[in-house]
Order: C-alpha cells, then sequence, then structure tokens
C-alpha cells in the first residue's frame, strides 16, 4: 500500500513538469514549419535523426534556404527546395532567411512592376531575404538589392507571396518537375 501511495504522490510531483513541456510546440520552441539557411559550404543531409543515420543527401552551397518540418531537441527534419527531406543537426543550420529563385528573375527598385529594374537575379540564385509585402520582397545578392515577386522564390511563406488561399498548402513548391522524395527511412 505505501508504494501504491508513493507512486501517487510521485506522479502528482511530476505532473506540473508534463504539462509544461506542452506548451512549447517544439523542443527549440519555434514554430514549424518554419525556414532557415544552411551555415556551411558543405552539409550532410542524413536519412534518420542521428550520425549513425547514413547520409541521404551532401549540400554544397552555403545559404541554401531549408524548411524546417519537424525536430528533435538536437535534429532538424528539413524539406531542401528541391521537395527532399533529410534529417541535419541544428548546429549546421542558420535562423538567417534566404531564398532562392525559381526562374530568372528581376530585381526592382520599388515592389511595382513598373519600377526599373536593378538587376536581374538567374534561376537557382540564393538571395538574403530583407522582408516581404503584398506579394513581394526586398532581397539582396552580390552586392544588388531589390524587391522580387514572392512567387518566383522558394523559401517564402504563402502569405509572404499574397497567396492567402494557399496559406493551406505547405508552401513549398519544387525546382524541378520532378515528385518529392523522401529520403528519410520510414
Amino acid at each position: 500500500m505505501r508504494h501504491l501511495a508513493a507512486l501517487l504522490i510521485l506522479s502528482c510531483l511530476t505532473a506540473p513538469t508534463l504539462a509544461q513541456q506542452d506548451d512549447q510546440p517544439t523542443p527549440s520552441g519555434q514554430a514549424v514549419p518554419r525556414f532557415v539557411s544552411l551555415k556551411f559550404d558543405v552539409a550532410n543531409g542524413r536519412s534518420g535523426p542521428s550520425r549513425a543515420h547514413p547520409v541521404a543527401w551532401r549540400y554544397v552551397r552555403a545559404g541554401l534556404p531549408m524548411e524546417v518540418v519537424a525536430e528533435t531537441p538536437d535534429w532538424r527534419r528539413v524539406r531542401d527546395p528541391g521537395g527532399e527531406l533529410t534529417w541535419m543537426h541544428r548546429s549546421i543550420l542558420s535562423g538567417r532567411r534566404t531564398v532562392v529563385t525559381t526562374h530568372d528573375t528581376t530585381l526592382r527598385a520599388r515592389a511595382d512592376e513598373e519600377a526599373s529594374a536593378e538587376a536581374i537575379a538567374e534561376a537557382g540564385v540564393v538571395l538574403a531575404l530583407e522582408r516581404c509585402r503584398t506579394g513581394w520582397c526586398r532581397v539582396e545578392g552580390q552586392g544588388y538589392r531589390g524587391w522580387a515577386r514572392a512567387d518566383a522564390l522558394w523559401g517564402v511563406y504563402p502569405t509572404e507571396r499574397g497567396d492567402e488561399a494557399g496559406a493551406e498548402n505547405d508552401g513549398s513548391p519544387a525546382l524541378s518537375g520532378s515528385a518529392a522524395r523522401d529520403t528519410a527511412l520510414r
């Protein structure tokens, strides 16, 4: 009987701790999904959340945007611009927002289709994202700054693209016409 009483007391004491953990949506306390970028020129995307899992993809482009779709305390499940899903250690990801152009994109002096062109970014160019409004995003890359149409960029949310109806979808158009393939082991 004493063991049962001790167990009940112990469960009552730990219940508030468990409830506090439920208040945080993720181990990091940050929203999921969210966009991040790669810190390093070479980064491994693994098939599971540990170094024991095989490398599924090797990324060789610092700044490449990634979308965090799930996380553990040390690992983030990310979607790359091509739609591939892998796991990456949190230490190789940066909270700095970047985008990649989905096709040749004109950077304009103002958020207006009639504004003068500042530069043209070829498809696949990684740009630093400053802010978005009304379907346009202020971006910078290789010394050029300007406004690009948000729908020409991967790494922005549907609301940033001005696509309120698209907010229900996952907001991640693939850069290629091929279907996304989940590289994580099930």
